[in-house]
């Protein structure tokens, strides 16, 4: 591919629209979920799928689970997502978004792979 191609297509990338969002990653045996708010939907699962294949988050359940059962046996989808044009301070926003979705879905113990939340 010729430099002014690699040019082009990095501008076409860098213009697409943003989304900020909640992300979901379930086992698909046992059901439970793993929540994320997140500032960029965008190839997350790519993301995670990179950090669990090389042990990232070891010590946790999710990892544990990923690493006994395999990858097959997750699945990821964004819950809910929103432009980010509008959005002046996205760490308050995140973490909003994190807490209102750990109380309506509850993603803990049996049902899940967060932790409960205390502020």
């Amino acid at each position: 591919m010729d430099s002014a191609r690699k040019k082009a297509l990095l501008q076409e990338y860098k213009q697409q629209k943003t989304y900020y969002g909640v992300i979901q990653i379930k086992n698909k045996l046992n059901g439970k979920i793993f929540i994320k708010a997140v500032p960029n939907t965008k190839n997350r699962w790519h993301f995670y799928q990179l950090n669990l294949n090389n042990n990232f988050y070891h010590g946790t359940p999710l990892q544990e689970d990923w690493n006994q059962l395999g990858a097959e046996n997750f699945s990821f989808e964004v819950l809910w997502e929103k432009d980010t044009d509008k959005v002046t301070n996205m760490k308050q926003e995140l973490k909003k978004l994190q807490k209102e979705w750990l109380e309506k879905l509850q993603p803990f113990a049996d049902k899940g792979y967060n932790k409960p939340v205390n502020d």
